[in-house]
């Protein structure tokens, strides 16, 4: 079955939306983000989710040592490497499952995922300054060159993630801008909306 993930959570009731949607992850930005959540608040978000609703802690070109303490403190176990981590840092992060982000604008960009030691991979789209949150799509049919399972995002939204589901069959889908009422804040029927029309175009559903 399709998996749904609303990344940019930053706040309890956000995190209680997602799960109440049917998502089966949400994502935690520890970077420099509009969406960015401090350390201190991410207990009482975690708090408020439902058993068997993945956290996911995002960073970009953090060491090692600073991901492994900050999510050993929060209790997170899934981690997201968002910048142009090499693959020996995330060897080092074993005890935590991975998904490297891969930013895409040519076929060549998937080359990474061959031997890149990550559980997962997330295709995201390539945009000059930004590693993620951008709210623009990529060339959906690249995806279809991925030699392993992967979660689709990049300007995903509720009116064309049936389309991109169809198209390319991903694992996963993965919304953070396409969601919002504003930078931070989800909007309750987009986010329903979103895990409706993903799932509905699933053949696995």
């Amino acid at each position: 079955m399709l998996r749904v993930k609303i990344c940019g959570i930053t706040n309890p009731d956000d995190a209680r939306l997602a799960a109440d949607a049917g998502a089966d992850a949400i994502g935690l930005v520890f970077a420099k983000s509009p969406r960015r959540v401090d350390p201190e608040d991410a207990p009482a978000i975690l708090a408020a989710l439902p058993p068997y609703v993945e956290p996911v802690a995002l960073f970009v070109d953090e060491p090692a040592s600073r991901i492994r303490s900050l999510c050993r403190m929060i209790g997170i176990r899934s981690v997201q490497l968002s910048g142009d981590e090499p693959p020996e840092l995330a060897a080092a992060l074993g005890e935590f499952c991975v998904i490297k982000s891969i930013h895409v604008a040519a076929a060549a960009d998937l080359e990474v995922m061959t031997d890149y030691p990550a559980h997962a991979f997330l295709l995201d789209t390539k945009v000059a300054g930004l590693k993620g949150g951008s709210g623009k799509t990529f060339d959906w049919s690249l995806a279809k060159g991925a030699e392993w399972p992967f979660i689709l995002a990049g300007g995903l939204n509720p009116d064309n993630v049936a389309e991109a589901v169809r198209m390319v069959q991903p694992y996963a889908v993965d919304v953070s801008s396409g969601v919002e009422a504003e930078p931070g804040k989800k909007d309750p029927e987009k986010v329903r909306a979103f895990v409706r029309n993903a799932r509905a175009a699933s053949p696995g559903l």
